[in-house]
């Protein structure tokens, strides 16, 4: 098969300031490079992490744990020791745009008809009346957008033309998930915005009073938008990221519908967070279908599908743009990621 070009550009730039790796325009179809080698001991579970810039948020410096004098790759190896080789613990990607990117030792594999690779968040449904109450049911679900990227020229490394988002539900033309309509009476803003930017302030000192603690870390959006992340009386910690000097963050991708609904009333608020139909990552329960994707959503910066072997790379990074009274602003949330193909053949 003849080998096809792609065209720099892409939904998700990562932050303009520290961050790599963008989706692309590409072919429908991707070859697979004659230096890939065969795959020998492979593990299902993650193995390197390559990035990890979480925006502001309650548990940024604390999933993972900042230590003073930690860089980036320090930071990243604290993640690895969390979510690598199955070890399931738990880091946060904070508000909007936070992300992460991680690898195998191997290839996961694309199966014609089949879901590849299951991604592990911190998802769950509720069990109060608030949550089970009317025609939709919640519980605390905060959707990650998932990007892909197959290692075609072999060199090891995500490059910046080999990203693929992965087509989720909220971004099918025309597609209403269930709670949209009472999300639109609460006020909820459920476009879904595939050129969204967004740039987060870094705040010249701690708050001291519950005024700036509402008013703590100022963010702006290309879209009018601006607003606060505030600080809770939960999480006391910095909620912007320790180990960057930048005073600004800036990110790109796409923006999902803001799923978050208060079913309690505004003296006594009791936010309930809706999962999407698929696509998404901390988007549902880890041992359910929802939580595994199909490497053939991925599309390129256009949104025609394209076909892929593999997949070496995931980034993912919080879909959502909402903060939710007391439970704080959406944040995703992961644990791992696993190559199903490899957990079935082993019968793990």
């Amino acid at each position: 098969m003849k080998k096809r070009t792609m065209n720099e550009a892409g939904r998700f730039l990562g932050t303009v300031l520290l961050c790599g790796g963008v989706v692309s325009s590409c072919s429908n179809d991707i070859d697979e490079p004659a230096s890939k080698g065969p795959e020998v001991l492979a593990t299902p579970y993650i193995t390197k992490v390559l990035e990890f810039v979480p925006c502001p948020g309650q548990f940024v410096n604390v999933l993972p744990e900042f230590e003073e004098g930690d860089t980036q790759e320090a930071m990243n190896e604290k993640v690895l020791q969390l979510i690598g080789n199955n070890k399931r613990g738990l880091i946060s990607l904070g508000g909007f745009g936070g992300y992460v990117v991680v690898g195998f030792d191997h290839t996961i594999e694309n199966k014609p008809g089949s879901r590849d690779f299951r991604v592990l968040g911190n998802a769950f449904n509720g069990n109060s009346s608030a949550a089970v109450s009317g025609a939709t049911k919640g519980g605390s679900y905060e959707p990650g957008i998932i990007l892909v990227a197959y290692d075609k020229n072999g060199n090891g490394k995500p490059d910046a033309d080999e990203w693929y988002e992965i087509q989720g539900s909220a971004q099918q033309k025309g597609y209403r998930e269930s709670w949209y309509v009472e999300a639109e009476c609460a006020g909820n803003d459920v476009n879904c915005y595939a050129d969204y930017e967004i740039t987060y302030y870094k705040p010249q000192s701690e708050p001291s009073t519950p005024e700036e603690d509402e008013k703590y870390i100022r963010w702006t959006d290309n879209k009018g938008g601006e607003g606060y992340i505030p600080k809770n009386e939960y999480h006391r910690q910095p909620y912007f990221p320790q180990w960057i000097q930048s005073d600004k963050l800036t990110f790109k991708g796409t923006r999902l519908p803001q799923n978050a609904i208060n079913r309690g009333t505004e003296a006594a608020p009791y936010f309930v967070l809706f999962s999407f139909a698929y696509g998404y990552a901390d988007n549902a329960l880890n041992d359910s279908e929802g939580a595994a994707i199909d490497i053939d959503w991925a599309v390129d910066a256009n949104g025609a599908a394209v076909h892929l072997p593999g997949v070496d790379f995931v980034k993912i990074y919080t879909g959502v743009n909402q903060v939710n009274g007391w439970l704080g602003e959406c944040s995703t949330e992961l644990m791992g990621v696993e190559d199903l193909h490899l957990l079935e053949n082993r019968k793990l």
